[in-house]
């Protein structure tokens, strides 16, 4: 497992992360020994970047975690979420509330102060206001983080927030049903030493290449309740895309792609294969599924000719089915 830089916190992150909000049992139930195992899983393949949030579970990710982390004598960075818990989404912003919030997280982790802290789709008009970057900044100053950045939902805020001069990371979603950071966030993102964490890698399962039309998903699973935005942004399941409709693009995706290829190895190769990527989160709590994606960092980079292809493909075939904006 290679790693690369995180923004300008200096942090060696390796290239594929495990995102964990399935830890918090909001994909359908995981015991705590199935917990354990993936997330030791995701260590012996040599990762040390590890995802989460405050609302996963209300808690139970970060709990899950921290213990876990007891057990540790070298640990791997752990970054978790604050601005969508009860009492601050949408309007109950305070620099008081973000630091009782921020602190649960470290309580529950066990730590004393957080390896990142990102704000977590926080509505655009209190992100572009400024006032929470800046309590993130004396937070950072108080000692209660080390490092913050922000996961957004659309590119205009990710470019907004590669302005700010302490940012030490933007989580975005990217992939192949996902194509425009490339052209418009990626370079500036560098250039400003911004690091790029990048979310749904897989576009909820369609780029995993084994769902189909018929697909029953839990009850607890954002798959079913939130298909079509009904409990929180469209874009954040299928990315954006009907679900069938994005059934139909990835069949046809396939033609463009060498026989016997695993979809989603290539699929993450294909984000890592952009180097201003910082790493990239795929979420599981499977230990199979956590090898698998793992693997993808060991591949050899595609060829120009078949990203321009998958390139070309997004653009004329997928990109208009996408709802919610980019």
């Amino acid at each position: 497992m290679q790693t690369r830089t995180l923004g300008r916190s200096g942090y060696q992150v390796s290239e594929i992360g495990l995102g964990c909000w399935q830890l918090g049992n909001d994909f359908g139930e995981v015991e705590d020994a199935q917990a354990v195992q993936a997330l030791e899983t995701a260590l012996e393949m040599g990762i040390n970047f590890f995802d989460t949030a405050d609302v996963y579970g209300g808690g139970l990710s970060e709990e899950r975690i921290g213990r876990w982390l007891k057990n540790l004598s070298a640990k791997p960075l752990v970054a978790t979420k604050v601005g969508r818990g009860s009492g601050l989404f949408p309007d109950g912003y305070s620099k008081q509330k973000v630091r009782e919030s921020l602190q649960g997280s470290a309580r529950r982790l066990g730590v004393e102060a957080l390896d990142l802290a990102q704000l977590h789709c926080v509505p655009p008009e209190v992100l572009m206001s400024g006032e929470l970057l800046g309590w993130m900044e004396e937070l950072k100053q108080e000692g209660l983080i080390r490092a913050y950045g922000a996961s957004v939902e659309m590119l205009d805020e990710a470019l907004f927030c590669c302005d700010y001069p302490g940012l030490t990371s933007v989580q975005i979603i990217f992939n192949l049903l996902r194509q425009d950071a490339a052209d418009r966030l990626l370079q500036k993102a560098a250039d400003n030493q911004v690091g790029v964490i990048v979310r749904l890698p897989l576009a909820s399962g369609l780029l995993s290449g084994r769902m189909h039309k018929d697909q029953q998903f839990s009850d607890q699973d954002h798959r079913s309740y939130n298909r079509d935005g009904q409990a929180f942004h469209v874009g954040e399941t299928f990315n954006g895309l009907p679900y069938q409709k994005g059934i139909e693009l990835v069949e046809d995706m396939r033609s463009l792609l060498p026989k016997d290829t695993d979809m989603a190895q290539l699929a993450l190769r294909w984000i890592l294969d952009h180097p201003q990527v910082s790493t990239v989160i795929a979420g599981s709590a499977k230990a199979g599924q956590i090898r698998n994606n793992a693997g993808a960092a060991a591949l050899e980079p595609l060829t120009d000719r078949l990203h321009g292809q998958l390139n070309a493909f997004y653009v004329e075939k997928v990109r208009q089915h996408i709802r919610g904006g980019i």
